[in-house]
């Protein structure tokens, strides 16, 4: 008799430790996993530019990752330290891969043709960088 009570026990402890870690995780929602797009920058066909286009090219490009971080869209930017047809890499925060292409057309790296792209679905949890909106 005494073991049926001490395993209703058990089993009330078992679920409330059950039901309180997903309580616990339902209080963080900023915590959960959810996607971001990963773009793969990649060497474009058209780098034919002379230095000083290139570099006003370049001074552009730079000024449009700046806009998009602080208008929370553009959780990670930075190139490659080798010369290979891998230039860099983008994290976007958007809610669709056409609303990514339509900021990719913004860059005028891009538009120049100096850097081409490949989107990704990517996950991870909103937390750090990723945390959701603009940069305080």
């Amino acid at each position: 008799m005494k073991k049926i009570p001490t395993a209703i026990i058990a089993l009330i402890l078992i679920s409330q430790t059950a039901f309180g870690q997903k309580d616990s995780t339902n209080k963080k929602p900023d915590n959960q996993v959810r996607q971001y797009w990963f773009v793969m920058l990649t060497a474009g066909n058209n780098r034919s530019q002379d230095s000083a286009t290139a570099a006003k090219i370049q001074e552009g490009h730079m000024a449009n990752i700046t806009k998009l971080y602080y208008e929370g869209k553009l959780k990670v930017a930075g190139p490659f330290g080798d010369d290979g047809k891998w230039r860099g890499i983008f994290i976007f925060d958007c809610k669709t891969k056409e609303e990514v292409e339509n900021l990719l057309k913004t860059d005028p790296a891009v538009l120049s043709g100096r850097l081409a792209y490949e989107i990704h679905s990517w996950w991870t949890a909103a937390t750090g960088s990723f945390a959701p909106g603009k940069p305080k």
